[in-house]
């Protein structure tokens, strides 16, 4: 709870400036009466320290920590001498060292997942997409022809685990990227050996008195991106999609309307897929249906949260409650009975919140533990040993309700689901699966290009305003819009990721998505899934007619809200696959540096992509548009084809020819 007098103090702020999620506001006003402070209030009270916003201070040892002046950045150094560049340098690797261990270290928890259940250790899970396993295997140059499931699975196995822990060499998807694309990174010396290896040497070289020059660190940092998002991010990805099923599209609900007053509700909220798997179990299990019944409830209602709701959502259909900045308000409802969660993304003042309305607020896995709340462990061994006892603890909670329930009314249905595997299909048709019709539509001017909108939600801007903004300005240029966790529900909240959005559509873009059936608007799923965006633009110079490279392409990237070291990680991956990747509310540089002259043109210089940064989204969109353009002039399509319709005449023609 929050003093009263702090409440007065802030009853001059206009709620509708920090959201635009109606139902969050709704419950920041309900928190506002009951005397709960949210991390909107928190980002009002703390300001933002400038010096380290622009990345101008080092705190790598007990001589400092030195501050240096962003308006001067050359006027002084550190006491060991080290110059502004060195300090950033230093400070965004280390940024994408934190996200890069943390995708990887969520990979290797699924891969050893897999190992176990392959070996028959491991029985609450299985291979369910036996066919994905097969691709993957095929992907990374097994060969499978003969060979049994458990075969393919265990020397698959075998070849992901390198992702983690070579020490020389490649890592296995590097078969994936474009042969132009590695050929470049090899140049440059970026190939990822392994992701132990990469951030272990990035920690090692941004220490005190090791690596000093800005140029040779970067090397490092897109090489340790890399092991991200072409390999712990990647497992993570393609692991999932084997245990649990590739999703395909579903309509889905989103929003905090799917809450159910005179059910049950658990929301599941973090990053990792088995235990949102084993709650679903549990939920449905008909002793624990029957224990809510008996306490006075009509069911269990199980909703989503963050990018474990990406997770299911795309695979199960499981409602999703809000993301990233709605976690603390969703609470506000007194609806929730249990809020479990594992890992990423889960805020520490998630326990005073669930305090105040009487919610168990259940931590799972023992890399995150939270002062306040119940700890249950998950063991994939005995899943539903953790998830059973959730739901019996809920349904304990319900019947002792205390909390003056409040749900808000609004949610919204859209579609969800395009893993690259669908987009396959969908374009080409289950015996011909190909991009070539999205090719050929970017080729005659139709689609004017394809953007990543991805990332988290910031209390630092209007939430989920910048992503739908930006949005609907791309698609209303022709610009496709692939989707990965926090922005993706924001999208799905406004209603974006329908097909009827494609009336927000240009006029050609409007006419391919009505052709196929697909909303302008593509969900994938999680954060780690902008994973299936590499493999897609992969596929997109795989298929012809668009350049040799992944640099080549009309697409760019966005994360217009991003907060967290694992979105630095992400963009960085992006940049250095070649993709010109534009980030919002702030970035960590002073401007005019040679660092921030490198990041925002020297690697574009150097074969890769490019970093951009704006706040604005209307600007964010021009800038991302530019580019696309001139990746369009630069491949000869700038100007759009007509469009011929053919007789049967000209179709004998072209038989006969």
């Amino acid at each position: 709870m929050v003093e009263k007098k702090t409440l007065k103090a802030k009853k001059e702020i206009n709620i509708k400036e920090l959201t635009i999620c109606e139902t969050t506001q709704q419950m920041l006003e309900k928190a506002k009466i009951d005397g709960v402070s949210t991390a909107f209030d928190r980002a009002i009270d703390m300001k933002a320290c400038p010096i380290g916003a622009d990345s101008a201070c080092c705190k790598h040892c007990s001589m400092g920590p030195c501050r240096l002046n962003a308006r001067d950045p050359y006027g002084k150094v550190g006491v060991c001498g080290a110059t502004i560049d060195t300090i950033q340098a230093r400070n965004f690797a280390r940024m994408v060292a934190s996200g890069c261990a943390a995708h990887t270290d969520h990979g290797m928890s699924m891969l050893d997942l897999f190992r176990e259940v392959v070996n028959g250790h491991i029985t609450d899970y299985e291979i369910k997409d036996p066919i994905k396993l097969e691709s993957v295997a095929q992907s990374v140059g097994i060969e499978t022809e003969g060979k049994s499931q458990k075969d393919i699975a265990l020397e698959l196995y075998g070849e992901l685990e390198r992702t983690y822990t070579q020490v020389d060499g490649e890592i296995p998807f590097m078969k994936r990227v474009p042969e132009k694309t590695l050929e470049t990174w090899r140049k440059l010396g970026i190939v990822p050996r392994g992701a132990m290896r990469e951030i272990m040497e990035m920690m090692h070289r941004t220490h005190i008195g090791v690596d000093q020059e800005y140029n040779n660190i970067m090397k490092q940092v897109s090489r340790t991106a890399l092991a991200d998002g072409w390999g712990g991010s990647m497992v993570a990805t393609e692991i999932s999609d084997i245990l649990f099923g590739t999703p395909t599209p579903v309509a889905i609900e989103v929003d905090m309307g799917v809450l159910e007053e005179k059910q049950v509700n658990i929301i599941v909220h973090g990053h990792e897929p088995n235990l949102f798997e084993s709650m679903i179990a549990s939920v449905n299990e008909p002793s624990l249906i029957q224990a809510a019944k008996d306490a006075g409830a009509q069911g269990i209602n199980l909703a989503g949260m963050c990018c474990s709701g990406a997770e299911v959502l795309v695979r199960h259909a499981i409602p999703h409650v809000g993301n990233f900045m709605s976690t603390e308000a969703v609470l506000v409802t007194g609806a929730v009975d249990a809020m479990t969660v594992d890992v990423q993304c889960i805020k520490q003042g998630l326990s005073k919140v669930a305090e105040c309305y009487g919610t168990p607020l259940i931590t799972t896995n023992p890399r995150c533990h939270i002062e306040g709340a119940t700890h249950i462990e998950f063991h994939e061994h005995d899943p539903k040993a953790c998830t059973d006892e959730i739901v019996i603890q809920a349904i304990s909670r319900f019947k002792n309700r205390k909390a003056t329930v409040e749900i808000p009314r609004k949610k919204g249905i859209g579609v969800h689901g395009f893993s690259h595997e669908y987009i396959n299909y969908m374009l080409g048709g289950s015996f011909r699966g190909s991009y070539t019709p999205l090719n050929e539509n970017i080729i005659n001017g139709r689609i004017r290009g394809v953007a990543g909108v991805v990332g988290c939600t910031n209390p630092r801007m209007k939430q989920d305003w910048v992503h739908v903004e930006l949005v609907k300005e791309l698609i209303k240029n022709d610009v496709l819009v692939l989707q990965t966790g926090c922005s993706q529900i924001a999208l799905a909240k406004a209603g974006l990721t329908s097909p009827e959005a494609s009336a927000l559509a240009g006029p050609g873009l409007s006419e391919v998505c009505e052709t196929v059936g697909m909303p302008p608007v593509l969900g994938l799923g999680s954060c780690v899934d902008n994973s299936r965006i590499l493999v897609a633009a992969a596929e997109m110079v795989k298929t012809g007619g668009l350049g040799q490279s992944m640099a080549d392409l009309p697409v760019a990237g966005a994360a217009p809200e991003w907060m967290s070291e694992k979105a630095i990680s992400i963009g960085q991956y992006f940049v250095a696959s070649g993709v010109y990747t534009v980030f919002g509310v702030t970035f960590p540089i002073v401007e005019e540096t040679k660092f921030h002259k490198l990041l925002f043109n020297g690697l574009e210089e150097q074969g890769l992509g490019k970093w951009g940064f704006t706040p604005d989204p209307y600007e964010m969109a021009k800038m991302m548009i530019a580019h696309i353009d001139k990746k369009r002039m630069a491949l000869g399509i700038d100007k759009a084809r007509e469009r011929v319709l053919m007789d049967m005449s000209d179709r004998r023609d072209i038989e006969a020819a």
